[in-house]
């Protein structure tokens, strides 16, 4: 077949029917018929299958293509929908935002400038103004869909910087922006996303230019450290240029005391800024709305449709409480998006965007409201906090295993203990191998993560079909691989006796 025979048009469509719909099929047998969240294939296994496929030499016919990628994707994918994927912040994806993802593919709109998107650009600000009502910040308020947290939060500390530096310039002799760079700061919690100090680099500052706050037992930000901070910035002159409070920590779920953060900003006349990427579907929440009280007074918000509203990647978007501010991401070329336009009045959403070819991902929020509504949404999301906590209580009350903090939103970090015969010293080589054991089985997946310098283990729920039945199981399956690497090292140098419950 030509390439001609391949493109989309009003010729085409019969082959557009068939292709997608046995695209659905096999997708759909593969979700009904997986049996567990992965296969346990390992790189070096897989490499060799997709290193074999010539390029050059096209399979032409699409149900070939299906097959081929059977065996080196379809097969051995990682399910986020599978009850016993426990790991990272993936979920599963409703029904009504798949079907928006099928239009907007097809359709192929480009959300830049209007006379690429038209009606597409409606809807986005349409869904950036629901969000921003959402959170309270106010009629002037404004945002833009983004790719995720990484960059939504990088798009609101470069709006912070600008600010920053506009308010120095206009308090001062004016002093050059290199000038200035060098004494901006950005104050945020240890247990922030580590997209915080990738921002910094990106931005021209550095990553010394972020100022670890303390947080407390149950890592949420303290406010008395964040003071100290700030009154340490400007006993050494040093301009505060974010502060950044999470709502909705990766590891632990936790959500920075935002009242409190938020009063100390408006104090020092600090931008605010809340990384809500995680606990964002709290917004929706018929239940724990409450735990978001005061970001509303944020300057700019982070949130990702695609955690905690059950979209799939990418959704996401940063919002803003002055409308304003979105002018630090404006430039105007010619042939795109001319400044006259601007005087006419016309909405292009490049003017706003650090991207300009951009998806209409919004499209799969719109269908999701329009067909499930904001309640639904917030119910499936309070289901896994439920869960969560269910799952605190039963891992507290289990003795092989000792977890970190209660949780607030659907995070639980934890590790095995090993009895006082196996030793404290191997503690940490336990847990590691229980999760590698545990990911090559296929059966089940948890994260990772470091905490005072040990290794834990993370479960994350985002899939309401996880039941308590599968949290116990997935805990036995954890025990067994932990018991079964004590026995084959016990006695071996490195792995001394030694009470892991002491202290």
């Amino acid at each position: 077949m030509s390439g001609r025979s391949h493109l989309l048009n009003d010729r085409t469509t019969e082959l557009y029917r068939r292709s997608l719909t046995a695209g659905v099929e096999r997708v759909a047998d593969k979700i009904a018929h997986a049996d567990r969240p992965f296969t346990g294939v390992t790189p070096s296994q897989l490499a060799p299958v997709v290193s074999d496929i010539d390029l050059e030499e096209p399979l032409s016919d699409p149900a070939a293509a299906l097959d081929e990628l059977e065996q080196f994707y379809l097969r051995d994918a990682v399910y986020f929908h599978h009850p016993r994927y426990l790991a990272h912040l993936n979920c599963p994806v409703v029904i009504p935002a798949v079907l928006g993802e099928a239009v907007l593919s097809a359709v192929n709109s480009s959300l830049d400038t209007w006379d690429q998107s038209a009606g597409a650009t409606l809807i986005e600000r349409r869904l950036v103004r629901w969000t921003a009502d959402r959170i309270g910040l106010g009629r002037a308020a404004d945002g833009i869909f983004t790719s995720g947290g990484t960059q939504s939060n990088l798009q609101a500390l470069l709006l912070a910087r600008e600010e920053a530096c506009r308010l120095v310039a206009k308090n001062s002799a004016t002093p050059p922006k290199p000038e200035i760079l060098p004494r901006l700061r950005i104050l945020t919690s240890e247990c922030s996303h580590f997209s915080i100090e990738k921002a910094a680099t990106l931005l021209g500052l550095g990553p010394e230019a972020v100022i670890s706050v303390p947080c407390d037992e149950n890592r949420r930000m303290r406010p008395a450290a964040l003071a100290a901070g700030l009154e340490r910035c400007e006993r050494e002159d040093l301009v505060v240029m974010a502060v950044v409070a999470t709502a909705g920590t990766t590891d632990f779920g936790s959500i920075d005391p935002l009242p409190r953060i938020a009063e100390l900003c408006e104090g020092a006349g600090a931008w605010l800024h809340v990384d809500a990427a995680y606990g964002c579907g709290l917004l929706a929440s018929p239940r724990r709305r409450s735990l978001l009280a005061g970001i509303e007074h944020a300057d700019s918000v982070t949130v990702d449709y695609h955690k905690s509203f059950f979209q799939p990647v990418s959704s996401s978007a940063v919002l803003v409480r002055d409308s304003d501010t979105m002018r630090h991401a404006t430039y105007h070329a010619d042939y795109l998006n001319p400044a006259r336009m601007a005087a006419q009045r016309i909405p292009n959403q490049v003017d706003k965007s650090l991207q300009t070819t951009r998806r209409f991902d919004a499209l799969k929020l719109w269908m999701t409201l329009r067909v499930m509504g904001a309640d639904s949404v917030g119910e499936l999301f309070d289901e896994v906090v439920d869960r969560a906590a269910d799952a605190w209580r039963l891992l507290a009350e289990d003795p092989r295993f000792e977890v970190v903090t209660k949780p607030q939103l659907s995070t639980l970090v934890f590790r095995y203990l090993p009895s006082s015969a196996a030793g404290l010293s191997c503690a940490d080589e336990v847990n590691l191998h229980a999760r590698e054991a545990l990911f090559a089985s296929g059966e089940a997946i948890v994260a990772g993560t470091v905490v005072d310098g040990r290794h834990y283990l993370k479960f994350t729920l985002l899939n309401p079909e996880t039941s308590l039945g599968d949290i116990a199981a997935v805990l036995d399956l954890i025990a067994e691989h932990a018991g079964r690497f004590l026995s084959e090292h016990a006695g071996q140098p490195g792995h001394e006796l030694s009470d892991t419950r002491a202290g």
